[in-house]
């Protein structure tokens, strides 16, 4: 079993390969690229690691990659120490040939979290989860919202429902406009991002991580920024990313402006999204984790998704799970003041902040 903090590219390209052989029920997905934990070092400052495990070999190079477990240990002192597989992303986990090794990978991270003092160990695993004897504690009130995508532009259109037609034609009426792009797009992406994050009352990811996401994962990420009457309105963070043999598409992050509500614009702008992904060839489209029957889960489900299990399992060993996620109750006082706050001051202060939570 190895413990490796930094994966140079020949490695990363072995990950790769495992990842691709996997089954499609393995929970193997597109958050297990290697790529992720140089992001999260890089923008967050997380320290990151990975567990792998290898077959036995006979030679002296090593055997074949039949495990793979990322980590990224996140510490402030405002809010404890973590070891999360990963934060800021949904999914990820133990993915492993059988059992017996994810077991041994789950193994190796809970003695890193004993190692690290960590309050818990988080395992975003997809699916139901999996049984192991360190796991004791699941957190299940959410689900992954998944849409399976049609060949063409035309499918997709007549999959919807008049009332969603109906709220698309609406933003062609506004005149809203799009553009898909990279770095060039940053700076009207992140302003509509940090606007957004304010009045949620959500603490702000700094500019970095997107650029870091944009750079690592060239090809395959892209920014979508709506305007209307010029004025940035609307944007996301598209990932094409392949799994298997297939092209999964996913966005990470999405926002609009409360003052374009009139306009439509956030439906619109996500039917240009899998519009665009229809573009890219993908077979499936994640809207992200929502709660059942919330806000966020019936915009989802409008669009064609539907939800699948999402089980983040826990190694607790002080604390409670629920202490640092924004729905804990104690949190709705600073929430409300944080959504008063200059958008200014909570882009200068935001990043700090949320680099220690989970």
């Amino acid at each position: 079993m190895q413990i490796v903090h930094h994966i140079d590219e020949k490695l990363a390209l072995e990950v790769r390969r495992f990842l691709a052989d996997l089954p499609a029920d393995s929970g193997a997905c597109g958050e297990h690229d290697p790529g992720w934990l140089k992001v999260l070092r890089e923008s967050l400052g997380h320290r990151t690691m990975a567990v792998i495990a290898r077959e036995d070999s006979l030679i002296s190079e090593p055997g074949a990659v039949v495990g793979y477990l990322p980590l990224a240990l996140v510490s402030s002192h405002l809010f404890g120490v973590y070891l999360v597989s990963l934060p800021y992303l949904n999914r990820a986990g133990a993915v492993a040939v059988d059992t017996k090794v994810r077991d041994a990978l789950i193994d190796a991270a809970a003695e890193l979290a004993d190692q690290f003092k960590a309050q818990y160990l988080e395992l975003r695993h997809q699916g139901a989860g999996v049984e192991h004897v360190s796991i004791t504690q699941n957190r299940d009130d959410k689900v992954h919202m998944r849409m399976a995508m049609p060949n063409d532009s035309e499918s997709l259109w007549s999959g919807y429902n008049a009332k969603v037609r109906n709220q698309v034609r609406k933003g062609d009426k506004a005149g809203l406009t799009i553009e898909f792009g990279s770095a060039d797009l940053l700076e009207g992406f992140y302003s509509v991002f940090c606007t957004n994050m304010r009045d949620l009352g959500t603490p702000v990811y700094p500019r970095r991580l997107f650029g870091s996401v944009l750079d690592t994962f060239k090809g395959g990420a892209e920014l979508a920024l709506v305007s209307h009457e010029g004025k940035p309105v609307a944007g996301a963070l598209l990932l094409h990313t392949p799994v298997g043999g297939t092209v999964e598409s996913s966005v990470p992050s999405a926002s609009s402006l409360r003052e374009a509500k009139q306009t439509n614009a956030n439906m619109w702008m996500y039917h240009e999204l899998l519009k665009r992904a229809v573009s890219r060839g993908a077979t499936t489209f994640d809207f992200g984790r929502s709660t059942p029957d919330s806000g966020t889960y019936r915009f989802k489900k409008q669009w064609g998704a539907v939800p699948s299990r999402a089980t983040w399992q826990y190694y607790l060993r002080s604390g409670e799970v629920s202490a640092v996620r924004p729905d804990n109750p104690k949190f709705r006082r600073r929430i409300a003041t944080w959504q008063k706050l200059p958008v200014w001051v909570t882009r200068l202060v935001g990043p700090t902040i949320v680099k220690g939570i989970p």
